[in-house]
């Protein structure tokens, strides 16, 4: 492409901070930037952040970003478009003050709005199965906890919404964001009034809606010159960070999966039409008017990243540990006996259970540390293997392509396991900030550089890949036989679960104070 061709600004606000990359038509990354989000636990199994974060961290990011670049190529930003922690939320008023903090997707506090009003039927309506991530029951938790609050609130939202509305100075929000809340009828992609209720929400506190990719409106002069630009800059609307991490990876047909190594491990395929199951949750994809099927697991990272925080070499803080990978890698796969329920933030595919716990099952003397990591990585891998036979049998489509992602990509280890376990080639995504990369190829899409305005074409032109990581086909047959015990394991264990939920409940061990 030529110098003069367009740059595009695209913002992932995760979970524990938001990036900005400046992105050509090739998808090379120009420019990096990033600002931490504190997250904030009042009490055991809270999450919240400080919305203002959510757009002081972004508008830092996109600074840092954009102060990289030369001054001929800031001249040739001409887009932006964002991506988000999906789930999360937060009450407003009209001018964009937040009424309390907002609630994220791994907060587990509404498990009695999950059993309360939970149903099969809300799971088909809305696409999402009763689990501890969407907003709806957390909403419902406020409404019944913090009575008269959500009235209070002009606008009930979530970060992307927010985020457009300090970029633009008017409330909008993309279907592909916004769904992830759980207040749509799914097959319409659109409010519902009966989700609504649930929540506590008015129809008039909602977002007015766009088609992902769409333009949405022009970025306000003052936030583009605290950027050091002086361009008009249009705004697209955005897609959660699952989406589009499959949109950064090109997963846009129905047999290539993007499996998202991340805190949670996410895995999804493009559909056509909407689909009900209960192997997987149903969402409002990053192309226009079509759907994701996605299953999840809310430990994902995050519980290797424990286990090395707890029991790892502790001047390593929780960051990856090259000892433990070796001694994990030297241990046959299931270490002679040992099997983990890897449910520390409850299950999600394919039980659904919010209060599930996690086990350790077939401790020995002879188990040490290195058992106990390759157990977890298992563990993760039987999980997800599980959740995807399930989705393929329920929609009859064999998925022969994973494009992965994520922090998790970067252990050679936890990839093999994932392959075998699988029984999946798996390719690596060369881009690490892959969610950001998805919204800026709908940023980019826009332009019409690559020809057309199809998301699907930019999509192709910008993703790219690195080594394939092929199954062991012997170990393959060693985790199906590892991975039916451990189905078992989990109706075995229920009835004991639910009771030391009710025991937690009676007995509280409560850790109050903000992880900052």
């Amino acid at each position: 492409m030529p110098t003069s061709s367009p740059l595009v600004i695209a913002v992932d606000s995760s979970t524990t901070s938001s990036k900005a990359i400046i992105v050509d038509p090739e998808g090379n990354v120009l420019a990096l930037g990033k600002e931490e989000i504190p997250l904030r636990s009042p009490q055991s199994g809270f999450a919240e952040h400080n919305p203002e974060h959510w757009w002081s961290s972004t508008n830092g990011a996109v600074a840092s970003a954009v102060s990289q670049l030369s001054d001929a190529d800031k001249q040739r930003i001409t887009a932006m478009g964002v991506t988000h922690q999906r789930e999360t939320f937060a009450p407003f008023t009209e001018d964009g003050t937040p009424l309390r903090d907002g609630i994220l997707w791994m907060d587990i506090r509404a498990a009695d709005q999950i059993a309360k009003y939970g149903s099969k039927d809300i799971w088909a309506l809305s696409g999402k199965p009763p689990d501890v991530t969407p907003g709806i029951y957390k909403m419902a938790w406020v409404k019944e906890n913090e009575p008269g609050l959500l009235e209070k609130a002009d606008r009930v939202t979530n970060v992307h919404a927010f985020l457009v509305f300090k970029l633009l100075g008017e409330w909008k929000d993309s279907v592909a964001t916004a769904d992830s809340l759980g207040l749509f009828d799914i097959a319409k992609q659109q409010y519902d009034p009966k989700l609504l209720q649930i929540a506590g929400i008015r129809e008039d506190q909602t977002v007015e809606l766009h088609k992902p990719g769409e333009v949405i409106g022009t970025i306000k002069k003052d936030v583009v010159s605290g950027w050091g630009l002086n361009q008009e800059i249009t705004l697209v609307a955005g897609l959660g960070d699952g989406q589009a991490a499959g949109i950064g990876a090109a997963s846009v047909d129905q047999q290539t999966l993007y499996m998202n190594l991340g805190t949670a491990v996410v895995a999804g395929v493009l559909a056509e039409d909407y689909a009900f199951g209960p192997a997987y949750r149903t969402l409002a994809a990053g192309i226009p008017d079509h759907y994701v099927l996605e299953v999840l697991q809310n430990s994902g990272a995050f519980l290797p990243t424990w286990y090395r925080t707890a029991f790892g070499d502790p001047k390593l803080g929780g960051r990856p540990d090259p000892e433990l990978e070796r001694i994990a890698a030297e241990r046959a796969p299931g270490s002679g006996g040992l099997v983990t329920m890897p449910y520390w933030n409850a299950v999600q595919s394919p039980h659904w259970d919010p209060i599930a716990r996690g086990a350790v099952v077939g401790w020995r003397g002879s188990h040490g540390r290195g058992s106990m990591y390759r157990s977890i990585l298992e563990a993760i891998g039987l999980e997800m293997a599980r959740s995807l036979a399930g989705m393929e049998d329920a929609t009859g489509t064999k998925v022969t392509t994973v494009r992965a992602m994520g922090g998790g990509v970067r252990s050679p280890l936890w990839r093999q396991i994932m392959a075998d376990t699988s029984g999946l080639p798996i390719t690596a995504c060369l881009e690490d900030e892959i969610s950001a990369l998805g919204a800026g190829v709908l940023a980019m899409a826009s332009t019409g550089v690559h020809g057309d305005t199809s998301i699907r074409t930019a999509a192709n032109k910008m993703a790219r890949f690195g080594d394939v990581v092929e199954p062991n086909e012997e170990l393959h047959e060693v985790y199906q036989e590892l991975g039916e015990i451990q189905g078992e394991l989990y109706s075995a264990l229920k009835s004991s679960t639910d009771k030391l939920q009710a025991f937690a409940r009676k007995h509280p061990d409560v850790e109050v104070g903000d992880v900052e």
